[in-house]
């Protein structure tokens, strides 16, 4: 039986950084330097996924070659935001996912609405002690 994906995303681009996206659209006429850096930008991001499913959690890298990390609910001891003032305001965090070990078991950065991802494993961890 499949989980039913709860939350899933992928670090920002624009909100992460908007002066090295406004500075890749300013290169756009320079010989379509701009263009090469956003289509990498975008490659960069969208090969990073943080999925929260009913009973794991899983972080993924990688396009040709893929590199995961899951870990289940039930096993997550902490999940610590971390954001400036900057990314506070344009709604962008790194989270740091911890279980029973002193050093995190992964940590994302750029992450849009890591209040929503903290709150999303929270409650999938409920619903999961809910059916125990």
């Amino acid at each position: 039986m499949a989980d039913t994906v709860v939350y899933e995303a992928h670090p920002a681009m624009f909100r992460a950084h908007p002066f090295w996206f406004i500075g890749a659209v300013i290169l756009i006429p320079a010989f379509g330097i701009g263009i090469l850096l956003l289509l990498y930008w975008y490659i960069h991001t969208h090969q990073t996924a943080l999925t929260v499913t009913e009973s794991e959690l899983t972080y993924e890298k990688g396009i040709l070659s893929k590199d995961r990390t899951s870990v289940s609910l039930k096993h997550i001891r902490s999940v610590h935001v971390t954001q400036g003032f900057i990314n506070r305001i344009l709604g962008v965090g790194t989270i740091q996912v911890s279980t029973a070990g002193d050093q995190p078991e992964f940590t994302v950065a750029d992450m849009p609405d890591p209040g929503t991802i903290r709150e999303a494993i929270s409650k999938a961890q409920a619903e999961r002690d809910d059916k125990d």
